[in-house]
């Protein structure tokens, strides 16, 4: 076991820690606050270290730059909400990535467009529900508060978005009907004050 730790971290100081100059000039470009530089340059370390005991990348710049890429997106996605579009184009990043190919990167940006369209069709709260627990990662009491409507009614918008959601991505992709209805009568249901 000892054998295979020092070959992992003597990998790590010949394939990763090289490019500690460039990947701190990379993310002091990109990342708004420089103050946080360093700490999303450990963070990217970590992340490249924690996937490398798994299985180690065949191209470690690449994969150490793109981990730091996915870094900044995550804490931007975290901090506030984007606009799907916004979020969707990571080539402002201004880095290469020769693992992801072309047709990857089509099919996950077609991918993305396809979950915006299905959250547009939504109706405006329960949009607005789903956005804030599964993007902004809120508690459903923090929404409830937030949105001056009951728990209960947070839970309903949740399990009706979801099917919503996955009806429109995986099913029929018809998102009206008695579904939508649903979730209509649980707003107007929350306009009388019942929970």
């Amino acid at each position: 076991m000892v054998a295979v730790e020092d070959s992992l971290h003597g990998w790590f100081k010949r394939e990763v820690l090289l490019h500690e100059a460039a990947l701190l000039r990379y993310i002091g470009r990109v990342w708004r606050r420089p103050d946080e530089v360093h700490d999303l340059c450990q963070e990217t370390y970590a992340r490249v270290y924690e996937s490398a005991v798994k299985s180690r990348p065949n191209a470690a710049r690449s994969f150490l730059f793109a981990t730091a890429q996915h870094l900044m997106v995550d804490r931007l996605r975290h901090e506030r909400v984007v606009s799907i579009e916004a979020a969707g184009d990571v080539d402002a990043l201004n880095v290469l990535v020769d693992e992801i190919s072309a047709e990857q990167r089509v099919s996950g940006y077609q991918e993305l467009k396809r979950l915006a369209r299905a959250l547009d069709l939504l109706p405006p709260k329960c949009r607005e529900v789903i956005w804030l627990r599964r993007v902004e990662d809120l508690p459903q009491k923090e929404i409830a508060a937030r949105l001056g409507i009951a728990e209960k009614t947070v839970e309903k918008h949740i399990s009706k978005g979801g099917r919503l959601l996955a009806d429109q991505l995986f099913g029929d992709g018809r998102m009206g009907g008695d579904a939508g209805g649903a979730v209509l009568d649980m707003e107007d249901d929350n306009a009388r004050g019942k929970p």
